[in-house]
């Protein structure tokens, strides 16, 4: 495997990513978290990107499970990702339909707050320094950028 330059990483090219396929149930989900959060341990992140990104692959395999593959244990979920010092960048897809992220209500509105779900996609958002939806909203890739090499 080639070195990545870790400021050029193209989420086209499994060439340069780590690769977990999962049976599609939230027990399964769990496993990626394990091995990705050890290597960003090994890669010097502080703990508050630690959580941060613990918190984004969290929701986007929940989101893979229960909203894109709708609980069928008989798709899977493929998580592709990087860890570097630099930055971690996770692509999660899923085997569902898609969706459009600007078609997902605002979590914040009056009428959503009391509402026990539908903040994931803002809390990734939130944590993670980039966020971009591909094959028609089957796969999201995030990036987190380690604060102490900037």
């Amino acid at each position: 495997m080639t070195p990545v330059d870790p400021h050029n990483v193209d989420p086209r090219n499994d060439d340069e990513f780590k690769v977990i396929e999962i049976q599609s149930t939230l027990t399964e989900a769990k496993k990626p978290e394990s091995l990705i959060l050890k290597e960003i341990e090994d890669s010097g992140y502080d703990e508050d990107s630690t959580f941060a990104i613990k918190l984004a692959l969290e929701e986007a395999m929940t989101n893979a499970v229960r909203h894109g593959n709708c609980g069928d244990a008989n798709k899977k979920v493929r998580v592709r990702y990087i860890v570097n010092p630099k930055q971690v960048t996770i692509c999660v897809r899923d085997e569902g339909e898609g969706f459009r992220p600007e078609d997902i209500p605002d979590p914040t509105t009056p009428e959503r707050l009391s509402l026990p779900c539908g903040r994931g996609i803002m809390l990734i958002k939130a944590y993670m320094n980039e966020v971009e939806y591909r094959e028609d909203g089957r796969e999201i890739c995030m990036t987190k950028i380690n604060p102490a090499n900037t």
